[in-house]
């Protein structure tokens, strides 16, 4: 073994160059100048009129937007077999006769022009007429889809009452049983 290192390489000197100056782009008077309060209010004006300007073409040419759905309204009158709650005014149908499914919270359904459940409720507050021989329910019936040919209309499993789509939007359902 011997005390010596063998030979180490040699690192390469540094460059003799200097750094490269940062690129300087001259300025020209121009670029230099700022806007006058006036100008720069002027271009702040006209910026914002051609925007709302816009914004109002844009929504003129829209039209008058109708909401998606509607609110379908109407009464439901059972005229056969009524059962007269003592006290008020409510009423329902008789269970002697078949008819105990018709009262409040009873099912509504809506059905659009292909069969399909669109949207469903129940009946509302019941009044019974002075005689007691008739049963109106209230029908309210939140966001029906717009758009339908038709709507038919099903209280409970009895059958469904068909409207147009005119009707339904206008709030005449009327329908009875009995």
């Amino acid at each position: 073994m011997t005390d010596q290192l063998p030979p180490q390489p040699t690192t390469p000197p540094p460059p003799t160059e200097p750094p490269a100056e940062p690129l300087v782009v001259p300025t020209t008077e121009l670029a230099k100048r700022r806007l006058s309060p006036l100008t720069a209010g002027v271009l702040g004006l006209t910026v914002g009129a051609a925007v709302v300007g816009g914004a109002w073409v844009i929504t003129a040419n829209a039209g008058p937007s109708r909401a998606a759905t509607f609110t379908l309204k109407g009464t439901f009158a059972l005229t056969e077999s009524v059962y007269t709650d003592s006290g008020d005014d409510s009423c329902r149908g008789s269970a002697d006769s078949g008819y105990d499914d018709i009262a409040e919270g009873t099912s509504v359904t809506v059905y659009g022009a292909k069969g399909d459940v669109i949207a469903t409720s129940s009946l509302g507050k019941s009044n019974s007429d002075e005689m007691g021989t008739t049963c109106t329910f209230k029908i309210t019936v939140l966001d029906v889809p717009r758009g339908e040919k038709f709507y038919k209309v099903e209280v409970s499993h009895r059958g469904t009452v068909q409207l147009s789509a005119k009707e339904a939007e206008n709030g005449e359902l009327a329908a009875s049983l009995g």
